[in-house]
């Protein structure tokens, strides 16, 4: 028997805790990596144009581009180490070659790109070099070599632009696993945006019409991948709420800002420049806003709890409230 107003079933758990503890611990990265993130899309975009400048004959824009590779690169490295908490981690990582850790991959790409990146930038500087003796023989290998190294770190670009979308997929973070179709995407076509900018600011407006039309090819890429990936339903929420929806917004109005500006400056250096701002903003913006999604989704259980639910019910990822509806 049972007492008048008393409870037949046991009540919904509120699931908030695994006897304690988080149910998913948060990552313990701090804005280094986001800014290592940033820098190193920024570096492969670089090589990218710089590559293209190489071939297409601008010899201004390809300095640009293998200088902009060259202190994207430094700036990403330094970054990791200093996440790392010790240079020597980073050294210890080429011990091993492991093609199922996107961390370990990770490691030989930089590794492959920073020299050759830095060879291809440093052979910028031979006509500043003596004509005669060893620097004059210096001089005049110096192009040659600048073009293979050049071309050499354009070949791993694409892969150094998108293989941290890859390592945050491999996590058990929700925010960024299950973006993990799309993650690689968005962080291309934010390298490009980002290299297209320093780009359109740094090099002489004779030599920038290609940026003008890969300004709109990068936030094509970029765009559609953050389309899907906010559309993840409960997981993709981080992207479109909070402080990290915030940033997110804002890196794809001012994507949006710099590729009109930057299609509309062929004749405006004052234009130029502030498309090369926004686009470069725009990568800072999404790069800092994934990664802060990544850490909501971590804190909070129902982004971990309510699709494990709703895959074991069949409900294909909606709430438990919209069961049966």
């Amino acid at each position: 028997m049972t007492r008048a107003g008393e409870q037949l079933t046991v009540p919904a758990a509120d699931f908030t805790s695994y006897y304690g503890r988080p149910i998913l611990k948060a990552p313990v990265w701090k804005h280094d990596i986001a800014g290592y993130l940033f820098t190193g899309g920024l570096a492969a975009g670089g090589a990218l144009i710089g590559a293209g400048a190489q071939l297409t004959g601008r010899p201004a824009l390809r300095q640009v581009g293998r200088w902009t590779a060259l202190g994207g690169i430094s700036a990403s490295a330094y970054l990791l180490v200093h996440d790392l908490g010790r240079p020597g981690r980073f050294h210890h990582m080429l011990r091993v070659v492991k093609l199922t850790s996107p961390m370990s991959v990770g490691t030989w790409i930089l590794t492959a790109f920073g020299p050759a990146a830095g060879v291809a930038a440093v052979a910028e500087l031979a006509p500043r070099l003596p004509e005669h003796g060893v620097l004059g023989l210096a001089r005049r290998l110096a192009p040659t070599v600048g073009d293979v190294a050049g071309l050499a770190s354009a070949v791993t670009a694409p892969a150094l632009a998108t293989y941290t979308g890859v390592l945050l997929a491999d996590t058990a973070v929700p925010a960024w696993h299950e973006a993990y179709p799309f993650l690689p995407f968005v962080f291309g076509g934010s390298a490009l945006a980002a290299a297209t900018g320093v780009g359109l600011i740094a090099a002489p407006a004779t030599q920038t019409a290609p940026l003008r039309r890969l300004a709109a090819v990068a936030a094509t890429v970029k765009y559609l991948g953050g389309r899907r990936m906010e559309r993840l339903g409960l997981p993709g929420e981080p992207y479109r709420q909070g402080r990290s929806g915030r940033l997110v917004r804002a890196g794809d109005v001012l994507l949006g800002v710099g590729t009109v500006a930057a299609l509309f400056s062929r004749r405006s250096r004052v234009l130029s420049a502030v498309a090369g701002a926004a686009l470069v903003a725009s990568s800072v913006a999404t790069r800092f806003g994934v990664f802060e999604a990544g850490r909501v989704s971590a804190r909070d259980p129902k982004y971990t709890v309510v699709p494990q639910r709703a895959r074991r019910d069949g409900t294909q990822g909606r709430p438990p409230a919209e069961k049966g509806t």
